[in-house]
């Protein structure tokens, strides 16, 4: 989901049971990066994942730090992503670079320490994103060749810093359909960041992104952040809107099956607003609270492609915001912290 600073932005027989629990959990850390149609997955292990993200440079030093990643393992998560955040001046620009919104290294370095110190593996996933908002989608460079000079540089920062700290696993990029199409440049940056970090590789692709990704055989998982829209109405039935999965869940077999890769949800969540699944990727689908839709979202969600073969997990969309930082109350927003959501994740996760 494009963060623009927070602001703007089956099947049959699952249905009739809608309680259980997730198999297995994660896929082995830092093994030497061969892609390949296992991409580090053994059979029913799955990522059980939270992200935390980041909106100004002190965030991942703020004492709070520390609380939210034990209330995320709490929840039976086993990963923790990170967001660290540069910008560029509009969709046309080939500049990219760090603003007083981009978390310090240090802040990074922070960060992950905590993380797996308390035993949490870690998907690095750093964003552009447009100052003064916008889709990152549209981002479409007028110099091709500059803009990827730049980008080369802003993405193995973080590549080498992953390898610095051990982490388990890495996006290349996040929901950049204006590039994505472009195979010849995005392997040269693929082939750079491998130079510099020896983990699993990924990117998220937007929902409506992934088919024309032209990279996926460089990488070893298919990311998507998966924001479908379940139903044109609002509901709380988890039923309905785990039948709204069903087609998608078909789709997604086909797909991983052409390209002998698992699909990892780089990206899921849902708002507590009414209406959340008719637009999960909106921060703003209705000024009203609904936490009983938001928790039927996520236990469709987990209904829906627990049993898949081909499914390497879910990293959900987002734990709290920081203290003074969100522009959307917390009553309303992705967070599942203190909501009948959270339930859901403890009962798939824990029991």
């Amino acid at each position: 989901m494009n963060t623009l600073r927070r602001a703007a932005a089956a099947v049959t027989a699952a249905l009739t049971m809608l309680v259980g629990c997730s198999t297995g959990d994660d896929s082995p850390g830092r093994e030497p990066n061969r892609p390949g149609p296992s991409a580090g997955h053994g059979p029913g292990e799955r990522i059980r994942g939270i992200t935390l993200p980041a909106w100004d440079a002190d965030d991942y030093d703020r004492p709070e730090a520390r609380r939210y990643l034990r209330q995320i393992k709490d929840t039976g998560a086993r990963w923790v992503v990170f967001t660290p955040t540069w910008y560029q001046d509009g969709r046309r620009r080939a500049e990219i670079h760090t603003t007083g919104e981009t978390v310090s290294d240090r802040g990074l370095r922070r960060i992950i320490g905590l993380a797996h110190a308390d035993g949490l593996k870690v998907l690095l996933k750093p964003h552009v994103d447009l100052v003064g908002g916008g889709d990152r989608a549209g981002i479409r460079p007028a110099d091709r060749d500059a803009w990827f000079a730049a980008y080369r540089r802003f993405i193995t920062h973080y590549a080498a810093l992953a390898e610095e700290l051990e982490v388990e696993q890495f996006a290349v990029g996040t929901e950049l359909a204006g590039t994505s199409g472009d195979r010849k440049r995005w392997s040269r940056v693929i082939s750079a960041v491998r130079d510099r970090y020896r983990g699993r590789l990924t990117y998220a692709a937007n929902f409506d992104e992934y088919p024309r990704v032209r990279f996926w055989d460089a990488l070893d998982l298919i990311g998507i952040d998966a924001y479908w829209p379940l139903t044109e109405r609002p509901t709380t039935d988890p039923a309905e809107l785990a039948a709204g999965w069903r087609a998608v869940v078909a789709e997604l077999a086909a797909f991983s099956a052409r390209h002998h890769r698992k699909i990892l949800f780089t990206e899921a969540g849902y708002v507590s607003q009414r209406g959340t699944a008719t637009a999960p990727y909106s921060w703003t689908v209705s000024e009203r609270a609904a936490e009983d839709e938001q928790s039927a979202a996520y236990q469709a969600l987990l209904t829906a492609f627990d049993g898949e073969p081909w499914w390497a997990g879910v990293c959900w969309w987002m734990w709290d915001d920081w203290p003074d930082s969100g522009e959307t109350p917390a009553r309303l927003a992705y967070t599942p912290h203190g909501k009948p959501a959270e339930k859901v994740l403890r009962r798939w996760w824990r029991e």
